[in-house]
């Protein structure tokens, strides 16, 4: 037989549900109810409430015959959900955990949730098993098979911490206008255009775009920034050989810092980032009167990540070049207003890493001396 309850507020109740609806501060669920109890002392069908709500008809339904049958502090509280036994034994949660860690089948990449479901039928007395009950356990206990994170481990011998200190050690200086500190490094850029025009978005629409495109070659980015002042550039070029090397670090002399006496720069150990490449593009008296003006710094090998200019290529990525740009002219165009607004923003980077925090936290992968270790032989 189905009972229509029948909702009566009295002033005192319907008072303390419209305060419930108007604070706001309690959980969705609660303030549902309120407005279902509301709703219905005003006469509204089921149906109507569960539309203007955002429940079903069988919400309506419960919260009004617990208040008739027990009350408004009932009716506000939901029961509590039936509960059904796990699928999973503690044993087998166990081997599922084995197997999500061990490699995947022959053929496959990765384990999938549909694989390890179908392994775990194998391995157990289960006759099927669903891939949202194995995705429940996994996100239980945070496992996910299907992402890898790449790292690259550093072999920290002395030529590592040699390399780590000095640069640690020139940003910590104190900042000098004759002798600034500039990190360099690049990026390249593939330059992607739309096979046909993307569909703007719209209100309830999301923008959409082809998945195809076309490929319009590529490009790369040189970075610089300055240690110690809110500056960076980044210069375009078709390439990054030892010429384009070369050409930037005139640019870092004649443009960017002509009354500087020296210029500390700050980049990796690529080939092209050498002393070599000014002879090679400049002729001798030229390539002189710049490498008197440079000095370079290397980072470590395996250790890009010591070099400041990393963040803010990873910057200008995110905010700039994550979409696809399709020529030359429209990157160039594009990173130029994202420089010139990020310059004048006056962002810098808070470089947090010191000589001191990498011996704590690096000091037992640090090279012993061979003297240190005479001495304390000698000594004994």
């Amino acid at each position: 037989m189905n009972i229509r309850y029948r909702v009566t507020l009295s002033s005192e109740e319907r008072s303390q549900l419209e305060a419930l609806i108007a604070g706001g501060k309690v959980a969705a669920r609660k303030l549902k109810r309120a407005q279902i109890l509301l709703a219905a002392a005003g006469g509204s069908k089921d149906e109507t409430i569960a539309a203007a709500v955002g429940v079903g008809t069988s919400t309506v339904y419960r919260t009004k015959q617990h208040f008739v049958e027990e009350g408004l502090e009932r009716a506000l509280v939901e029961g509590p959900r039936p509960t059904t036994e796990r699928k999973l034994t503690a044993k087998e949660e166990a081997l599922l955990v084995a197997v999500t860690c061990s490699d995947p089948p022959s053929g496959r990449a990765r384990w999938t949730l549909q694989l390890l479901a179908d392994e775990m039928v194998r391995l157990t007395a289960h006759k099927q098993l669903s891939d949202e009950t194995v995705r429940r356990r996994l996100a239980e206990m945070d496992l996910k098979p299907w992402q890898k994170k790449m790292w690259c481990i550093p072999h920290v011998d002395a030529a590592f911490v040699a390399s780590m200190e000095d640069v640690l050690a020139l940003y910590a200086e104190p900042p000098d206008p004759r002798r600034p500190v500039v990190c360099f490094d690049e990026t390249p850029r593939q330059l992607i255009g739309e096979t046909r025009v993307p569909v703007q978005a719209r209100p309830g629409k999301r923008a959409r775009f082809d998945y195809e495109y076309v490929r319009n070659g590529t490009a790369n980015v040189y970075m610089f920034v300055d240690v110690n002042r809110p500056w960076r550039h980044a210069k375009v070029t078709n390439q990054r050989t030892s010429i384009d090397f070369a050409e930037c670090m005139r640019d870092l002399v004649d443009k960017h810092y002509p009354k500087a006496e020296r210029i500390r720069v700050v980049m990796d150990n690529l080939s092209a980032h050498s002393v070599a490449a000014l002879y090679q593009a400049f002729p001798p008296d030229e390539a002189r009167r710049l490498r008197e003006r440079l000095e370079f710094h290397f980072t470590p090998k395996h250790a890009s990540w010591l070099n400041m200019v990393e963040i803010e290529i990873g910057v200008m990525v995110q905010q700039c070049l994550d979409r696809r740009i399709p020529d030359r002219a429209k990157l160039v165009s594009e990173i130029a207003k994202w420089e010139r607004r990020r310059n004048a923003e006056r962002a810098r980077i808070k470089w947090m890493f010191t000589v001191e925090r990498a011996r704590q936290k690096l000091g037992a992968a640090y090279p012993q001396p061979v003297l240190a270790d005479v001495r304390v032989k000698r000594a004994a």
